[in-house]
């Protein structure tokens, strides 16, 4: 049985009852808990006692006991904080802050525009603590503070608890302000360059890095002075295998230029011990060669000729294959041509990647690069399997932003409403693609399907993520 994720702000009293019911369920001789006994239990003992249940609970999720498994949620409990689900405060400088920040859940377009109004009115706030200095970019009066009480610059506050560093890394005001000078100042009192917090509790420490760099999901924003506080940062000793920055701008979110993959190269990426959260949290974070091999099967994923070029040159394996469920096992060089990066494929072939497909991949492969004429060497069989194991094929051809893909797919008989967490026009809307948008429109794709997630149209999509082209297509549609 595979290792299992710890859920969302794992809670230890929830894992005991955990472990207690799993005792109950051995002493009945449930087949569910003695085939769990059998997986995780280094032997068999003939008395099953509630050691051996929290032994078997700790082993499920990746931990080699009990002990380590109780050390680990400590040092989440330590860190872990939902900046999103903070209510409103009647204290103006937290209320200032809470709007001002980027919180990874609740990053509404006007949030931001909200707290440079009360900065407008007020414009006290910016210098109103430690915490609003920073996120001000506030430097005389921060330099002013510090001098007096330096040990402000590790002081948790505000509505988050975060340190000051934090909320300058995270903050997207439209203010001018002195960022990089400031976060020196902080620096340079003690500040810590790897801090950070654990949003919800999940593995994937929300770093400083994590906020200059910004991106993810929601498409976040960069800091005004991203890559000069990037750069600060990585100077002052932050470590650069930075998993969620990796992932905001890569895997989960925003996939622009290399500047940031560049920059984190230069200072270690891929290499190392993986820092201080790695030493807290051990083997749930990849390690920083791991982060490598997922960041080149992103760069084929996404069909990034530079990146590939560009992460090759740094020794990442050519064959190494990515831990997230994203790549479904596959090498880089499979993952490209499944999702017809002809260019990136044939870079990685290049470099030394074995090249071989077999008849499911090849036929993938075919239909996500247009390719009618291997299609139809390759026979209905194959066409029948893929219809039955990759019934989301147009969604993918979407996603790529590869409307020839779309037709031929469409035309082969793949639905082009076909909906898993969304259709295909959902995935055209996000990526302001409107010439795949409007390929999906012509062959039948329906504006009116609701996501399973949001229950969100297609221009819901566009317009909650500012895609005006998209969204001013789908107006009319």
């Amino acid at each position: 049985m595979p290792v299992r994720h710890l859920p969302e702000n794992p809670n230890l009293e929830r894992l005991r009852k955990k472990a207690k019911s799993l005792l109950r369920d051995v002493r009945s001789a449930d087949p569910r808990a003695l085939a769990l006994v059998a997986e995780f239990h280094p032997a068999r003992p003939e008395s099953f006692r509630l050691s051996d249940a929290q032994l078997v609970t700790a082993r499920m999720y990746g931990f080699p006991g009990w002990p380590r498994l109780k050390r680990h949620l400590d040092v989440v409990g330590r860190y872990s904080r939902s900046p999103h689900l903070v209510e409103a405060s009647g204290d103006p400088a937290d209320e200032f802050l809470r709007l001002a920040c980027l919180t990874y859940g609740a990053d509404t377009p006007d949030r931001t525009r909200r707290a440079d109004r009360m900065l407008e009115s007020s414009p006290d706030l910016a210098v109103a603590n430690v915490h609003t200095m920073a996120a001000t970019g506030s430097a005389d009066a921060l330099k002013s503070l510090l001098s007096d009480e330096p040990g402000l610059a590790v002081r948790e506050g505000g509505p988050f608890g975060w340190e000051p560093l934090l909320y300058l890394a995270y903050a997207r005001l439209d203010a001018p302000g002195r960022h990089v000078e400031s976060a020196r100042l902080l620096l340079e009192a003690g500040a810590d360059p790897d801090a950070g917090y654990l949003w919800e509790g999940l593995t994937s420490p929300f770093t400083a890095l994590t906020g200059v760099f910004g991106g993810g999901e929601g498409d976040q924003p960069a800091h005004p002075r991203a890559m000069r506080l990037a750069r600060l940062l990585l100077e002052a000793g932050a470590d650069a295998n930075d998993a969620q920055t990796l992932y905001n701008r890569g895997l989960g979110g925003s996939f622009g230029d290399t500047a940031h993959l560049e920059l984190l190269l230069e200072f270690g990426l891929g290499v190392g011990d993986g820092g201080p959260w790695r030493a807290r949290l051990g083997q749930t974070l990849p390690s920083p060669p791991q982060m490598l091999r997922d960041e080149l099967a992103t760069a084929a994923l996404r069909g990034s000729a530079g990146r590939t070029r560009l992460l090759l040159a740094h020794g990442a394996e050519v064959d190494g294959v990515g831990g997230h469920p994203a790549y479904g096992g596959h090498t880089p060089y499979k993952l490209a041509m499944r999702n017809g990066h002809t260019e990136v494929a044939e870079i990685l072939a290049a470099a030394g990647a074995a090249a071989g497909l077999d008849t499911a991949d090849a036929f993938v492969a075919a239909c996500m690069s247009a390719d009618a004429e291997a299609v139809a060497e390759l026979g209905p069989e194959a066409l029948a399997r893929a219809m039955t194991t990759t019934p989301d094929l147009v969604n993918r051809a979407a996603a790529h932003r590869k409307p020839a893909a779309v037709r031929l797919l469409v035309a082969l008989g793949f639905d082009v409403n076909h909906r898993s967490r969304s259709t295909p026009l959902h995935e055209a809307a996000w990526n302001d693609d409107v010439e795949t948008a409007r390929t999906l429109v012509e062959l039948g794709a329906d504006p009116g399907i609701k996501d399973t997630e949001h229950d969100a149209t297609p221009l819901g999509w566009a317009e909650h993520g500012g895609r005006q082209e998209a969204g001013e297509y789908l107006r009319g549609v």
